[in-house]
C-alpha cells in the first residue's frame, strides 16, 4: 500500500468526517468541552479549548452539505478503482 496523494485527501476526509460527527451533548459536554464551557471576558483572548470548540462547531455546521458530496465522490471512486 504506497502512500499517495488520493489516500492523504481520503485521511483528511475521514478526520473532518470523525469531527463533524461529534456530538455536543452525547460527548463533548462530558469531557468538558461544551458550549458554555469556557466563556471568556469581554477583551480576553480564547483559550485553545475555546478555539477547538469554536473549530468543531464551525466544522459542524459549515462542511455539512460539502462533507455529502465529498462521501459521495469517494465512494463512486472506490467502487469503481478499488
Amino acid at each position: 500500500m504506497a502512500f499517495t496523494l488520493y489516500s492523504l485527501l481520503q485521511a483528511s476526509l475521514l478526520i473532518v468526517n470523525a469531527v463533524a460527527v461529534l456530538h455536543e451533548e452525547r460527548f463533548l459536554r462530558h469531557v468538558g468541552w461544551g458550549s458554555d464551557q469556557g466563556i471568556g471576558g469581554f477583551g480576553e483572548e480564547p483559550g485553545i479549548k475555546a478555539q477547538l470548540t469554536n473549530l468543531i462547531r464551525s466544522i459542524r455546521t459549515v462542511m455539512r452539505v460539502p462533507l455529502i458530496a465529498l462521501n459521495s465522490v469517494t465512494i463512486v471512486l472506490l467502487l469503481l478503482f478499488g
